[in-house]
């Protein structure tokens, strides 16, 4: 039996998991359709919603000291995120910011519990400023701990164990950071500026004793190593944990000395769990016994005695569990349900990988590309019931320096269970893989990662299984930019487009997206006044009548990243030689995220795959 889309759109998650000061867990999960802050005080307990609005809840931070919260939320998708402090039974609401213009980014309580720390834009909309201020007051009263009106995108990574000193992390791109230690005493130290070429410092975390930062960094590699860094001096020591795979995250809990270590190990989370001894050495913990997936948060229970994920996996719609540190047994706390679809009716996708080789020749002022002549490209293949052959399903992830991972999605699952095969490459330019292949799709190498798409669909069509005259190009954000592209650049290859917040033109993009994220952009897709020729030669809007499938377009109207306007004007051009369908939503930004209109949004995407492909 095939179900409904709106029965996959049902499908719940539960994520964020953060404990309280007594072992209460408070969790993000969209039951109502909209994700709320819930809470509970032990496994097979019936939950306690907190929060009721009709926006989705960003993040929610249990207070270290106090049964309280902060919580972030915006308006309409705009990404202007304010806090708000909750009471944990949820009696009690406190605007802690209250300037619909600035953009709130969390930085964490202070280990007392009596101040908060953020990040904010309100000075300078395309510059981050750090604030502290007492969880009693309002942002009005927040002292400036330090100005960002020279730097790149920041955020705030923790407080120090003593609640002297906060860090900063400072984004100039994917492949660029920089780490800043602030004395709330009033001195700012860059720890990192000795550095040579570009650095990841992906993530950071306090040692116990404030006299040692752990960061996941590829100073001097490919890959995201472990690492210690002094906070004083900024001196890197030895490789900890390292190899062919990322270290995407470090949580370390001052308190109890327990620290987590995420490794991305082609999608796919390793979690090593530890004690931190007196002397500094690591003491491991047993392995736990967690589902084989990606996990989406962690959290360190107040006693040291159980972490608590959020885990996501293929056939397991995101939960939240519960390890029990000394011996790695694991409990699900969390009970967000499939919708009455049968877990067994989920089908697992295979890792696979083929073979790519970038273009066959240079585009109009492009430059010279440093692209390898072969290339392995991973991929995640998941195949309907049947022989078939099938149609096919070709999404593409966002980023573009992200990844497509092992996680739940309703919508794969939805497209399997009606015949589609669903096809999820990870061409060059993903991150999980190391910095020389993040790399690979730069600037001028913009259209390699184009022609991986092709070399997919190469790959694809030579198999028994796959129907060639019926692929569809589907993305999101990047992912939009990579279907319009394709459809452009590899006109006879394609059934139908499914482009979703995607970007047409870079140049207009550039021009338009948030003020704070332009040079960060420029970075990865090349400067406005240095590449403005090369930007307008592959903006797929300047090759608009190359397309020759049915388009659909979907956008928000508050999108701040890809302003809505690039929809309008693919929508308008293509629609001349093309069927075309565009959808705009005035409540939603950079995605969908309340369950009315992603019901009328995918409902869209499956009448005209029905019309077009089917």
């Amino acid at each position: 039996m095939a179900y409904d889309i709106e029965r996959y759109l049902n499908v719940r998650s539960a994520g964020g998991p953060t404990f309280g000061p007594d072992g209460q867990l408070a969790f993000r999960m969209d039951t109502t359709g909209v994700t709320q802050v819930w809470r509970l005080d032990g496994a097979r307990e019936w939950p306690a919603q907190l929060s009721f609005h009709e926006e989705s809840v960003s993040f929610a931070s249990y207070s270290p000291t106090r049964d309280e919260l902060v919580y972030g939320m915006d308006r309409g998708g705009n990404e202007r995120t304010q806090l708000y402090r909750l009471a944990g039974d949820g009696s009690d609401e406190v605007a802690l910011t209250d300037d619909p213009e600035t953009i709130h980014g969390w930085g964490g309580w202070s280990h007392d519990g009596e101040r908060v720390a953020f990040t904010a834009n309100r000075r300078d909309e395309g510059h981050f400023d750090a604030y502290v201020q007492r969880r009693d007051e309002t942002a009005d009263a927040a002292d400036l701990v330090f100005d960002g009106s020279e730097s790149d995108l920041c955020s705030l990574a923790g407080w120090s164990p003593s609640d002297d000193r906060l860090l900063v992390h400072e984004t100039h791109s994917n492949r660029s950071h920089d780490l800043h230690l602030t004395h709330l005493a009033g001195d700012v130290v860059p720890l990192t500026a000795d550095h040579e070429g570009e650095v990841r410092y992906a993530s950071v975390a306090w040692g116990p004793d404030g006299e040692t930062l752990y960061v996941a960094t590829d100073a001097g590699r490919d890959t995201l190593a472990l690492r210690e860094l002094d906070p004083e001096t900024g001196a890197l020591g030895p490789v900890e944990i390292g190899g062919d795979w990322d270290v995407s995250s470090v949580v370390v809990d001052a308190a109890t000395r327990t620290m987590a270590v995420v490794r991305n190990v082609d999608g796919y989370s390793d979690l090593s769990l530890f004690r931190i001894d007196d002397a500094g050495e690591r003491v491991p913990l047993p392995d736990p016994d967690l589902p084989e997936g990606v996990l989406m948060g962690l959290s360190i229970g107040p006693d040291g005695d159980r972490l608590a994920a959020a885990v996501s996996a293929p056939t397991l719609n995101t939960n939240v569990h519960v390890v029990a540190l000394e011996t790695g047994t694991s409990e699900r706390w969390t009970a967000a349900a499939t919708a009455g679809i049968p877990r067994s009716t989920f089908r697992e996708p295979t890792l696979v990988r083929y073979e790519s080789s970038g273009v066959e020749g240079p585009r109009p002022s492009a430059r010279e590309t440093e692209s390898p002549a072969a290339l392995d490209i991973p991929a995640f293949l998941t195949l309907p019931a049947g022989e078939g052959p099938h149609p096919v399903i070709v999404d593409v992830h966002g980023g573009p320096e992200s990844q497509r991972r092992p996680s739940f999605l309703a919508l794969r699952q939805y497209f399997v269970d009606n015949g589609y095969a669903v096809f999820e490459p990870n061409v060059r330019g993903s991150s999980g893989y190391g910095r020389r292949y993040m790399n690979l799709d730069d600037v001028e190498k913009r259209m390699d990662a184009v022609a991986d798409l092709d070399r997919g669909v190469e790959w694809l069509t030579a198999r028994d299984d796959i129907d060639g005259d019926r692929i569809v190009a589907y993305g999101g954000s990047y992912g939009g930019f990579m279907v319009l592209a394709a459809l452009t650049e590899y006109p006879d290859r394609w059934a139908a487009g499914v482009d979703i917040v995607g970007i047409a033109d870079l140049v207009t993009f550039l021009e338009n997206t948030g003020e704070w994220r332009r040079e960060h952009r420029e970075a990865e897709y090349g400067s406005l006044s240095e590449d403005r020729a090369f930007l307008e030669s592959i903006s797929p809007i300047n090759n608009v009548d190359r397309i020759e499938a049915p388009l659909l377009v979907m956008h928000g109207a508050n999108d701040p990243r890809v302003p809505v306007e690039e929809a309008e004007q693919i929508a308008a051009e293509a629609s001349d030689h093309v069927p075309v369908e565009k959808l705009i939503f005035d409540d939603e930004g950079h995605g969908f995220s309340k369950l009315e209109n992603r019901i009328t949004a995918y409902r869209t995407v499956v009448d005209f795959l029905d019309e077009h492909v089917r």
